[in-house]
């Protein structure tokens, strides 16, 4: 009788025992972490107080260990502090994820070795740096720090040939916050076997042999440091990135990330390029494509548009202009073909999520619209708008981007908060500054990949604001504005908005915008390859006077100095910068940078030699400038006469064109005929 009470509790012990046995996530390992910390600028001024209770995104690295393929379907339990991520986001705790449960209709099953990424975005201090969480999978208890990272893949870039889309070669850059040097011993890449199974990724062979900076491959303690590896021909799809490194202890360091693999390019685009003409489309006229051309644009937020994008014959408009495409890009299977690839810029078709009309949109709901995406080869990106809430975002998009503008303009910051001159305060501008603290805010959150920026330009449908009669940036200011964000390095820029009707309204900023894309163009290597090294605030008299910027890779450093001290004039009401004064700027260089061979000044109108002293880590120069000034230090003899080169072959493109409505009343008049053609 006690044995027969007895069974129904013995035969629950044994299916919980067989349970466990059939359960394989013990073969779960958790083999590497990335956290990245959120920030939050506090030089921002809003109408309320910002909260900067700061969450953290992490990258979960987990890998098959058993010898037995691993089941991780979408109703696989789950458990982080004992709630289900999608527990985490109905609380509030987190703003996103992508744990198998939020991929409802596609199973996961890892193979032995094989690794998959799974990533969160904590929202406040509690899901920040300092805290700790165990994940739990079935009977898998993995304990994970959220530590503040002490080394960190700051850049990753693909880079690769100009007439294939598949890049070849790896660029990576590492942050050294340790108290000691960190030697580069080897790098490998996770692959996926195919697009539609990005989610697992299988090992490939380590590379040991790499071009390092410095040569010595040691990035001192405090410093920066990076390589560049030749992988052969890459998917476009999603890869981790495993970089080991030893300390003084010889205890290996490793270092993860997670993101699409894309041949980085430095796009410029007009914004909304096609708009209605009188009986056609803009991208139909040939007098505005040059114009476009001759400033160096190569991308419009345009798709397929007939009686352009189909003209690529030998001599169709489409081949003379092309502009890449940047768009929602579907159906995939007429985007996302190989023909279409050399085309493509990018995926945009949110807007701006962070408004949503007036309602934010959710970033699970961002997430979820844009990952049909991840299984093509189409990278998504996302427009940011305010740098006070855009935390929550991190990680969404492969490509995201901001738009903020400092004159004249919608904006979500207090311009009138803003005691930047004396306590005197304005409604019709902002510090152009912000732009630079927007953009390494923007580039913190998201890195180790690529950020874009909006940069303000010519607009036609905006009205006055604060008393300001001129509805777009003077040139100085348009300058400033591009430069703030350049030299915080971004990968692309776009210009709002370069249509025709914007153009005609303000044509005093063809030429001035002309120029800035020439310097792109002239120095997109070092934004490619490069990653910032410092960023420092100059003042006199207490008073904001220069920011330095330098981005450094293996080509040496480009330093940018750019001018503070400029005034708002109370009856223009435009920013006034004054005369060029005598200065010495100290630049913070990597060890890779701190014996260059060439030192020279750049700008649209050439190069040249400037005054300058190497000592205690930095290199100083004595130049005469104001408003923006650009100087590259190079390791090897050489560098000075390629960017010439590169400078004169690009004038020779602008002169090709014989049409340059910037400078010549004639060529102007011809595209204010396409507008009225009454006018002609």
């Amino acid at each position: 009788m006690q044995l027969k009470n007895c069974l129904p509790l013995l035969q629950l012990v044994a299916a919980a025992q067989c349970s466990l046995a059939a359960d394989s996530s013990s073969q779960l390992e958790l083999s590497g972490l990335s956290v990245i910390p959120h920030v939050q600028s506090r030089e921002m001024r809003y109408r309320r107080e910002p909260d900067f209770s700061l969450g953290a995104r992490v990258q979960l690295f987990l890998r098959n260990a058993g010898t037995a393929d691993l089941s991780l379907a979408p109703d696989k339990v789950i458990r982080l502090r004992g709630k289900s991520p999608e527990q985490l986001l109905t609380d509030d705790e987190w703003t996103w994820h992508d744990f198998p449960s939020a991929w409802s209709n596609a199973p996961l099953v890892l193979r032995p070795g094989a690794l998959t990424v799974w990533s969160f975005n904590g929202k406040q201090a509690p899901w920040g740096v300092g805290t700790s969480a165990a994940l739990v999978v079935g009977n898998k208890d993995l304990k994970f720090d959220i530590a503040e990272p002490r080394a960190w893949l700051s850049a990753v870039t693909f880079l690769g040939s100009p007439t294939n889309p598949y890049p070849d070669s790896l660029i990576f850059h590492v942050a050294n916050r340790t108290a000691g040097p960190l030697r580069l011993e080897a790098c490998r890449l996770w692959l996926p076997k195919d697009n539609p199974s990005w989610r697992v990724l299988l090992p490939q062979p380590w590379f040991t042999n790499f071009n390092a900076f410095p040569a010595d491959a040691i990035i001192p303690a405090g410093d920066k440091g990076g390589a560049r590896v030749h992988t052969g021909t890459l998917p476009l799809s999603y890869a981790a990135v495993e970089a080991r490194l030893v300390g003084p202890d010889v205890n290996p360091v490793t270092l993860w990330a997670h993101l699409r693999i894309k041949r980085e390019v430095f796009d410029i685009s007009g914004g909304w390029v096609a708009s209605k003409l009188s009986s056609s489309n803009t991208l139909h006229a040939e007098p505005y494509l040059r114009t476009l051309r001759r400033m160096h644009i190569n991308t419009g937020h345009i798709s397929d548009t007939p009686g352009y994008t189909d003209q690529d014959g030998a001599d169709g408009l489409y081949t003379r202009y092309p502009l890449k495409y940047f768009n929602k890009l579907e159906p995939f299977s007429h985007y996302d073909t190989d023909s279409m690839l050399p085309r493509i810029h990018a995926v945009e078709f949110l807007g701006e999520p962070q408004y949503g009309g007036g309602r934010p949109v959710p970033p699970i709901d961002v997430w979820q619209k844009l990952a049909p995406y991840q299984g093509t080869r189409l990278p998504t990106t996302v427009t940011h708008s305010e740098e006070r809430i855009w935390r929550y975002y991190a990680g969404l998009s492969d490509f995201p981007h901001y738009d903020a503008y400092r004159v004249t303009a919608p904006a979500p910051d207090a311009w009138g908060k803003y005691d930047r001159w004396n306590g005197q305060a304005i409604r019709w501008g902002a510090p152009l500054e912000t732009i630079g603290e927007m953009t390494r805010s923007l580039r913190d959150l998201n890195r180790p990949g690529p950020v874009a920026y909006w940069s303000q330009g010519p607009n036609g449908g905006w009205d006055s604001n604060g008393g300001r009669q001129r509805t777009s940036p003077t040139p100085d200011e348009l300058r400033a504005q591009a430069y703030h964000a350049l030299s915080s390095r971004i990968t692309s820029l776009y210009w709002f908005n370069l249509s025709l009707k914007s153009l005609l309204k303000f044509p005093d900023l063809i030429e001035p915008i002309t120029r800035v894309d020439r310097e792109i163009r002239m120095l997109e290597d070092f934004y490619l390859a490069g990653d910032v090294v410092s960023h420092e605030r100059v003042l006199r008299d207490g008073k904001p006077d220069w920011d330095l910027d330098v981005l450094g890779g293996s080509r040496g450093a480009v330093m940018f100095a750019l001018d503070l001290d400029y005034k708002p004039d109370p009856v223009e009401k435009v920013f006034q910068f004054g005369p060029p004064r005598e200065i010495r700027f100290p630049f913070r260089l990597p060890k890779y940078a701190r014996n260059p061979v060439e030192v020279f000044r750049v700008d649209a109108d050439g190069t040249s030699a400037v005054d300058h002293t190497a000592k205690e880590g930095a290199l100083e120069i004595r130049d005469r400038v104001s408003r923006v000034a650009i100087y590259v230090a190079a390791p090897r003899v050489g560098e000075r006469e390629r960017i010439e080169a590169r400078r004169k072959a690009l004038l020779a493109e602008e002169d090709a064109l014989k049409f340059d409505p910037g400078r010549n009343a004639s060529d102007l008049a011809v595209l204010k005929e396409l507008v009225d053609p009454a006018r002609k």
